[in-house]
């Protein structure tokens, strides 16, 4: 049994059984549920359509928070450009020195999101600087020899662009095998360039026809924590050698720190460097603009509900921080609301909420008539419109309309109120609602926020505000609400208003009053008699002990008691809105179950109960029986989990051999019996080098003919 290798042993806590079988109960009821509805191809395409609108607005979010980046990128390598153009001075001094241009670009640790990064700065780079891009990673870049025909094999293919696709010589030229050396990228970069200057301008690109002269050769390293110092170092040592041939410039993507060039490094190699530091946008601030623009306005109908949001986030913060990964699985959630939620043909724009309302079937009402807060809802009318709701599809049909409206306006009012709150919150010496909006949408979803402790100790912060600080956040609010769609907010900014205009006038009367202060002190000085002046004193003592509050802590307090009713009337948490089901995906335990992975009760429901992944009927077995039919695997892995800590493998092999061999009849044939034998011996032998390979056992030091199990307990 020399086919056994030592493997790492998997250790599993056992899970509580209430919980396995509410998750058993979500999987078969996810997958028991039936799509054969009839507004299925209306969902699909509203589902579809959503995304494509939220995937557009993604795209145009990651474009503008990088465009800072790219365009500060652009600016440098045209400078290291212009002067290799030009062989100023700077450049002269940098050939003797032999520099090479390098921009250490900082990203973060969410790696994942590092190739949308870089793709957007290729495609600039060609747009506006170089055709001749080149994207190395560390895993094609074993060795020296390995970069420079990964390097020249990305710059070739750039060479045939669409203009020169019918020069025949040019396509020959990048097929043949060239020699990968610095000399022949370099006779290479000699040849195109010289070609291009010969071309007519109708051929040049229009975008960037200032760079064809010379343009520069850039090489992007997406990972550099992961090249070999080897590889690093003669590459830039070769590549600086050439510096004055080859207008070579380097992008180093950098995951961690810029201190990681001089780790790598040698001072003699980092030396040969003209390093420019470039920083991208943190990707906590990253998500929290993603969240601002896709959660936290009307423009979208479909809503996240607490929990699933609250899974997203602790997913990000705790696992990659990765927005692409926030942003697949937000799109998981559309998918799962529209395919598990019968009703979600109504989550669409209000302008089509009539249309789609006064087409719902019989089958659709009733939907809506189940759905426990529209339950709510009925129970709180008189017993007239009770019977109407319940019965009567038309009178249903017009209230929904209504209600749908209703929640329309809500969304409005909501995101409207919540900013001007988090005006006030993030503002505060202290953050009990938290700093981010995130984090006050989070609080505000999950309960009554006026509830809260946190809301409370926030009110008393804001009832110590100064007057600066006040004027400011009202006017920021009064922004707020001007800029808002909603249509209920035209008092509230003239209230708001009013409350600076007192501010003012506070101000101004504040400033008389120091006057009176300043000539009363300086009559209290001119007063000589000690008694007289003992006198005065006690009684402004006094005055201050029985003071009350002055007009400006007067009107602080109104301020912020009509932001608390502010507070109470909008944001209202959207489980207690009526028919909030349709717009919000609350469905937690689903979204946790297809994002947080569990190997291992996916692969021991695999190997126990094959027929529940096989959809083969005659795999199932009753009462833990163990089917002949059943791949090797499985029938080795069930007799496994009969045996202890060490398994005999003669014992395993004979009742491996017994399992197989159940449905067929004994054979007098001798050696008929002996092939036979050799085939399941093999088969055997293949499903425990299998199981091995899987973790599951492990061969044992104690016995040579024993191997030692390392899975124990219950999935």
């Amino acid at each position: 049994w020399g086919f056994f290798a030592v493997l790492q042993g998997c250790f599993v806590f056992k899970p509580s059984s209430k919980k396995r079988r509410s998750s058993e109960k979500t999987a078969h009821d996810f997958r028991s549920r039936s799509d054969d509805s009839e507004d299925t191809e209306l969902r699909f395409v509203t589902c579809q359509s959503l995304w494509n609108q939220i995937k557009a607005e993604t795209e145009q979010i990651q474009e503008d928070l990088n465009k800072q980046l790219l365009d500060n990128l652009v600016s440098f390598l045209s400078r290291s450009h212009s002067e290799f153009q030009e062989k100023t001075t700077e450049w002269t001094c940098r050939m003797k020195f032999r520099e090479i241009p390098t921009a250490a670009l900082v990203l973060g640790v969410n790696v994942t999101d590092h190739n949308l990064t870089f793709r957007g700065l290729s495609d600039v780079l060609q747009d506006n600087i170089s055709p001749y891009v080149a994207l190395l990673e560390a895993k094609d870049c074993p060795g020296i020899k390995n970069l420079m025909q990964k390097l020249m094999g990305q710059l070739m293919s750039c060479d045939i662009d669409v203009d020169s696709m019918e020069d025949e010589d040019c396509v020959q030229v990048s097929q043949n095998r060239i020699r990968c050396s610095m000399s022949s990228l370099i006779s290479w970069y000699e040849s195109v360039t010289k070609k291009t200057d010969s071309e007519t301008p109708s051929k040049k690109r229009n975008s960037s026809s200032r760079h064809w002269q010379s343009p520069p050769v850039v090489v992007i390293f997406k990972d550099m924590e992961s090249f070999t110092t080897k590889v690093l170092q003669d590459f830039i040592v070769i590549g600086s050698q050439h510096i004055h041939e080859l207008p070579l410039v380097l992008i180093f993507g950098i995951a961690t720190s810029p201190m990681i060039i001089h780790r790598l490094l040698p001072h003699s190699v980092s030396s040969l460097l003209c390093i420019e530091l470039f920083q991208s946008l943190s990707c906590k601030e990253h998500l929290s603009t993603i969240i601002d623009k896709l959660l936290l306005t009307s423009q979208f109908p479909f809503k996240l509900g607490e929990k699933v949001l609250q899974v997203l986030i602790n997913i990000f913060l705790y696992h990659d921080f990765s927005v692409q990964n926030f942003i697949k699985g937000f799109q998981l959630c559309i998918v799962e609301h529209f395919y598990s939620q019968p009703l979600s043909v109504l989550c669409c724009q209000l302008v089509d909420v009539k249309k789609r309302v006064c087409s719902l079937s019989h089958d659709q009402c009733e939907n809506i008539r189940r759905l426990p807060s529209f339950r709510r809802y009925v129970e709180k009318q008189e017993s007239g419109k009770q019977i109407d709701l319940l019965t009567n599809d038309s009178f249903l049909k017009g209230e929904t309309e209504k209600l749908l409206e209703d929640l329309h306006v809500y969304h409005e009012n909501y995101v409207s109120i919540l900013r001007c709150l988090h005006v006030f919150t993030s503002s505060l010496p202290k953050y009990p609602l938290g700093k981010q909006i995130r984090e006050l949408h989070c609080a505000c979803l999950e309960n009554r926020v006026w509830e809260t402790e946190e809301y409370e100790s926030s009110l008393q912060l804001a009832r110590m505000l100064n007057n600066t600080d006040l004027v400011t956040m009202l006017q920021q609010c009064v922004e707020i609400l001007m800029s808002s769609s909603g249509k209920e907010f035209d008092k509230t900014v003239e209230k708001l208003k009013e409350f600076l205009t007192q501010f003012q006038n506070l101000e101004a009367e504040a400033s008389q009053e120091q006057d009176v202060s300043v000539s009363s002190q300086k009559e209290l000085q001119k007063k000589t008699d000690l008694y007289q002046l003992q006198k005065t004193l006690l009684e402004m003592k006094e005055s201050r002990r029985s003071k009350k509050l002055t007009k400006f802590e007067m009107l602080r307090f109104e301020v912020v008691d009509y932001i608390d009713s502010l507070v109470r009337k909008y944001l209202v948490p959207a489980a207690d809105r009526t028919l909030h089901e349709i717009m919000y995906f609350n469905a937690a335990a689903v979204l946790r179950g297809h994002l947080n992975a569990a190997p291992r009760t996916a692969l021991h429901t695999a190997l126990n109960n094959p027929h529940w992944y096989l959809k083969n009927q005659a795999l199932k077995c009753d009462g833990g029986g163990i089917s002949n039919k059943a791949p090797d695997i499985c029938i080795v892995y069930k007799l496994h989990l009969e045996c202890g800590r060490l398994i005999n493998l003669v014992d395993w092999l004979e009742a491996f051999s017994t399992v197989v061999m159940a449905a067929e009849e004994p054979n007098a044939d001798a050696a008929s019996s002996d092939q036979v034998d050799d085939i399941i011996h093999a088969r055997f032998i293949r499903a425990v080098s299998e199981l091995e390979l899987l973790g599951f056992i492990k061969p044992s030091k104690q016995k040579t003919d024993h191997v030692a199990r390392l899975t124990w307990g219950g999935c």
